[in-house]
């Protein structure tokens, strides 16, 4: 009996260890925060027009895959939020997810948008994809890629 219970006890134990989730390590835990809050600078800037700081976010060999539009590079993409033909009233995202892959990392998440053009008013709502990279110690966007939902 008392070997079935230690038997019983060490399964218990290992099973309990596998249905844990891995704790995140504090070099994780400060890279997910970090881009969190690029995230947030992300959104604000698509609001505000913010080329500049869209500029820093974006890594020379960005490219940004979204529907009803060509395939764009870095300096597309800031033409073409220099150019002030969109304006965003409201970029805001949910449901994100960030995973840490070393010096890559993957965000994950749903994009709800209003946009006003010389064509008119437009909403979309998105699932987006982005991959980042770190380089020199600083976090930029190398591959940004939006889709509708349902789609």
């Amino acid at each position: 009996m008392y070997l079935y219970l230690k038997c019983f006890l060490a399964v218990w134990v290992l099973a309990g260890s596998f249905s844990q989730k891995p704790a995140a390590s504090p070099k994780e835990s400060t890279d997910a925060k970090e881009l969190g809050r690029l995230e947030k600078v992300w959104n604000e800037a698509q609001v505000s027009g913010n080329a500049d700081a869209l500029d820093r976010l974006w890594a020379n060999d960005l490219v940004v895959t979204v529907p009803n539009m060509p395939v764009m590079d870095k300096s597309e993409s800031l033409e073409f939020v220099r150019s002030g033909k969109l304006k965003f009233q409201i970029y805001k995202t949910s449901d994100i997810r960030i995973r840490v892959y070393g010096d890559a990392a993957v965000v994950t998440g749903q994009l709800e948008r209003t946009r006003a053009s010389n064509r008119g008013k437009f909403e979309d709502d998105w699932r987006f994809t982005k991959v980042y990279v770190r380089r020199a110690g600083r976090w930029q966007v190398v591959a940004w890629h939006g889709s509708p939902v349902g789609s």
